[in-house]
């Protein structure tokens, strides 16, 4: 309530001046991101454009006019910070939110699949993405075990590897004999219907985050700095966690027990 009577506030205070935001990353922290943007521009009267998608899509005109970018992973954000340089604001990034991969199956999960050990059998066809937030992902899962008869038994069932999770998604429309696609649970959440979601075990469950970094013409603009502080308040976190985005904060919990 504290941080939205000081965006209230603020609103009175540069509304006046008609300032957009513009907002640019991946498709999958999208849905959360566009939402945060909406509720945002209602309680302080900012217009926030976010564009999402594969970033050659919109890369350009990022360094036309970006306030800020926002990323589906820590190599995702690394590589915006290589691509564009001195344009961004390298000490402002901040890593906000966290999903977890998961497993998504046909509706009703048809093939009885209950988590990774059942998809290291023989026959079963599996969809992953090579790209985006989630170049080798099913490696690190694997990886895990530090037994590469693992990793085999896993390549041998992956029939496809998508350069990004949208083109993922349309091969899993397309082609109804993948009975399995690893990728992040938000997937599910975005798109209703087409999946059903069957968590790793703990063992195989790895996290990537979206994380936000504002662009040096951004670095003194209030309105910026504003959105990227209601990203994380509480209406904020609300906003991500409907999407299936979580956020464990471990420092702050021990300081408010006092530890």
């Amino acid at each position: 309530m504290k941080f939205l009577s000081l965006i209230v506030m603020w609103a009175l205070a540069f509304s006046a001046h008609g300032v957009d935001l513009y907002v640019y990353g991946p498709g999958g922290p999208a849905p959360a991101m566009k939402a945060a943007a909406a509720a945002f521009e209602k309680a302080s009267g900012t217009k926030v454009v976010v564009t999402a998608g594969p970033t050659p899509t919109w890369i350009e005109a990022a360094r036309g006019n970006a306030d800020l970018l926002y990323s589906g992973s820590e190599h995702m954000m690394s590589d915006f910070l290589v691509m564009l340089g001195s344009m961004l604001a390298a000490d402002t990034v901040r890593p906000m939110y966290l999903r977890p991969a998961a497993i998504l199956v046909r509706p009703g999960n048809p093939a009885g699949i209950g988590g990774l050990v059942d998809l290291l059998k023989p026959g079963h066809r599996i969809l992953v993405v090579h790209g985006a937030g989630q170049v080798g992902l099913w490696e690190d899962i694997v990886g895990r075990d530090g037994d590469i008869t693992t990793l085999r038994a896993l390549r041998s069932n992956i029939v496809h590897y998508a350069t990004n999770t949208g083109a993922a998604k349309e091969r899993w429309l397309t082609d109804p004999k993948i009975d399995a696609w690893i990728v992040y649970n938000i997937w599910a959440i975005a798109n209703p219907g087409i999946a059903d979601v069957v968590p790793l075990e703990p063992h195989y469950r790895i996290y990537r985050d979206c994380g936000i970094v504002l662009t040096e013409r951004s670095r003194a603009k209030p309105e910026a700095q504003a959105f990227t502080r209601f990203l994380e308040s509480d209406q904020g976190r609300a906003i991500f966690e409907r999407f299936g985005w979580v956020r464990r904060d471990a420092e702050a919990a021990a300081a408010k027990e006092g530890f």
